[in-house]
C-alpha cells in the first residue's frame, strides 16, 4: 500500500507543480514516445536476462506492495519451528519424517498456512531438516551446508535487483534517444510551419522527460523497496538455519527458537517476553 502512495505522490506531485506554472498535462500525452521509451525497456529486459529471472522480477515487483515478511508470518515460523524441534526432543528426530516427506498434509505445518503456502521456506526448512534426520552429516557440517544454501538464494534473488537496476540505468539514455528521434521528426516537418514544429518539439521534450521521471521516480525506488524486502526475507531463511543448526547441536527447543528469533529483522521480530508466551503450553505430538 505503502508503495502505490508513493507512486500517487510522486505523480502529483509532478502534474500539480506542471499545472500551477500554467502547463496542460495534455501535451505530456504523446503515444510514440511512450511506444519507444515502454518497447526499449521492454527489449532490455528480454535481452538481459533468461525468463526464470524475468518471471522472479515480476512476482518481486508484485510482493513489493506489501513489506518482504510481516510479524504474523515471524511468529508463525517461530511457533512451527518449537514444535517440529519439540516433537524431534519427544520421539526422536526419526519422528519428524512423516512431516517433512509430506508437509501438504503434516499437522503441524497445516497449523500455519502462511508458511505452507511460500513452498520456497517449507523447502528450505524441510531441506535443512532431513540431513538430520538422515544421519547424514554432523552439526559443524550442516552449518556450512546450510550457508552455502542461503548464499544460492540470495544470488537468485538478486537477480530482479540487477535487472532493475539496469533499466532504471538505462530510462534516462533512452529518453534521450526518444528525444533525437522526436527532433529528426521536426526537422523533416520544418516546412509545415512554426505551430507543428513547436508541437514535434514538445513531444521530442516528452521523451526525455519520460525515461528521467520514470527511471528516478519509478524504476529505482521501486529496486529499493525489493532489495528491502531481499533483506527482510533473507535474515527469515538465516532464522530457519540457525533454529535448525542450534536445534542439531542439542539446544533444548526453547532455546533453539529463541536463537532464530534474534536472527529476524527487528521490525518483525516478537519480543522474548511474547515468545515465551507464544509457546507457552505448545506440545508436539506425533500424529
Amino acid at each position: 500500500m505503502l508503495l502505490i502512495i508513493g507512486f500517487i505522490i510522486v505523480i502529483a506531485a509532478t502534474l500539480g507543480g506542471f499545472m500551477m506554472a500554467g502547463g496542460k498535462p495534455i501535451v505530456l500525452l504523446h503515444l510514440s514516445e511512450f511506444v519507444v521509451i515502454g518497447g526499449i525497456a521492454l527489449g532490455i529486459l528480454v535481452i538481459a536476462s533468461p525468463f526464470s529471472t524475468l518471471k522472479l522480477t515480476m512476482t518481486k515487483i508484485m510482493g513489493a506492495l506489501k513489506s518482504g515478511v510481516s510479524k504474523s508470518e515471524s511468529s508463525d515460523l517461530l511457533k512451527l519451528l518449537f514444535e517440529l524441534f519439540t516433537l524431534g526432543r519427544k520421539g526422536g528426530v526419526i519422528a519428524l519424517e512423516e512431516h517433512l516427506s509430506t508437509p501438504k498434509t503434516s499437522s503441524i505445518f497445516s497449523k500455519f498456512p502462511s508458511f505452507l503456502n511460500n513452498h520456497h521456506r517449507v523447502d528450505f526448512l524441510c531441506n535443512s531438516l532431513r540431513p538430520i534426520v538422515d544421519g547424514r552429516v554432523k552439526p559443524d557440517q550442516l552449518c556450512e551446508l546450510l550457508e552455502h544454501d542461503l548464499e544460492a538464494k540470495e544470488e537468485e534473488a538478486d537477480g530482479p535487483i540487477h535487472l532493475l537496476q539496469l533499466i532504471g540505468d538505462s530510462l534516462p539514455g533512452v529518453g534521450i534517444v526518444a528525444a533525437v528521434l522526436g527532433i529528426i521528426n521536426t526537422m523533416a516537418a520544418i516546412s509545415e510551419g512554426p505551430e507543428k514544429v513547436g508541437e514535434k518539439v514538445a513531444a521530442a521534450l516528452t521523451g526525455t522527460l519520460l525515461g528521467i521521471f520514470v527511471a528516478y521516480g519509478f524504476v529505482n525506488p521501486l529496486t529499493a523497496r525489493i532489495k528491502a524486502n531481499n533483506g527482510m526475507e533473507q535474515l527469515y531463511f538465516k532464522a530457519i538455519m540457525k533454529g535448525v543448526i542450534a536445534f542439531a547441536t542439542g539446544l533444548a527447543p526453547i532455546m533453539a527458537v529463541e536463537i532464530a528469533r534474534r536472527c529476524l529483522d527487528h521490525t518483525v521480530q516478537p519480543a522474548a517476553d511474547e515468545l515465551e508466551e507464544m509457546v507457552k503450553g505448545v506440545a508436539a505430538t506425533p500424529n
